[in-house]
C-alpha cells in the first residue's frame, strides 16, 4: 500500500494514527494524532527521555520542534487532496515557554496553500491552549501525486 493509499484510508476511517504509525521517528517520540471538532491535534507524551535540561526539567527543544512541525506536515497530508509528503522548505520555532514534564498539544493552521508551496502556521501548548509554548511558521514543497 502506498503512503498515498495510506492517506485516503486515514481519511476514510477518520483515523489519523494510520499516519503516524508508519513514522518510526513519531512513533519513537510518542506523538500521536487525534481528530476534535474537525481538527487534527498532535500529541507528545511525557516519557523520561525528551527531557533536554535535567536541572529544570524541561522538554528538549527538538523534541517540541518535532511534534510542531510533524504536525504541520501531517495537517498538510489530512486536508489536502493527492499529495505525496511535503518537503520542508524552512521552519522557524518560536519558543515561548519552557516545556514541562507534561502531555504536549499541537495544531495546525495552512495560511497559503498554493501549487507548489503551502505555509503553515503551529502552536504547541500543554495545560492551556491560550498558552502556548512554542509557535512555528513552516513553508513546504508540494509534490503531486
Amino acid at each position: 500500500m502506498s503512503m498515498l493509499d495510506k492517506i485516503r484510508l486515514a481519511r476514510q476511517n477518520k483515523n489519523p494514527a494510520i499516519l503516524t504509525d508508519h513514522i518510526p521517528y513519531a512513533k519513537a517520540l510518542g506523538i500521536t494524532l487525534s481528530v476534535e471538532d474537525e481538527e487534527l491535534i498532535g500529541r507528545m507524551e511525557f516519557d523520561q527521555p525528551l527531557i533536554g535540561d535535567l536541572g529544570v526539567g524541561a522538554l528538549h527543544g527538538g523534541t517540541i520542534a518535532t511534534l510542531l512541525e510533524s504536525t504541520a506536515i501531517l495537517t498538510l497530508l489530512w486536508q489536502v487532496d493527492d499529495m505525496n509528503i511535503p518537503k520542508t522548505i524552512n521552519s522557524t520555532v518560536e519558543f515561548l515557554q519552557p516545556g514541562r514534564p507534561l502531555t504536549t498539544y499541537a495544531t495546525a493552521q495552512i495560511t497559503r496553500h498554493g501549487r507548489r508551496v503551502a505555509n503553515v502556521r503551529c502552536t504547541a501548548w500543554q495545560k492551556d491552549r491560550a498558552t502556548p509554548i512554542a509557535a512555528s511558521y513552516s513553508h513546504f514543497l508540494l509534490v503531486s501525486s
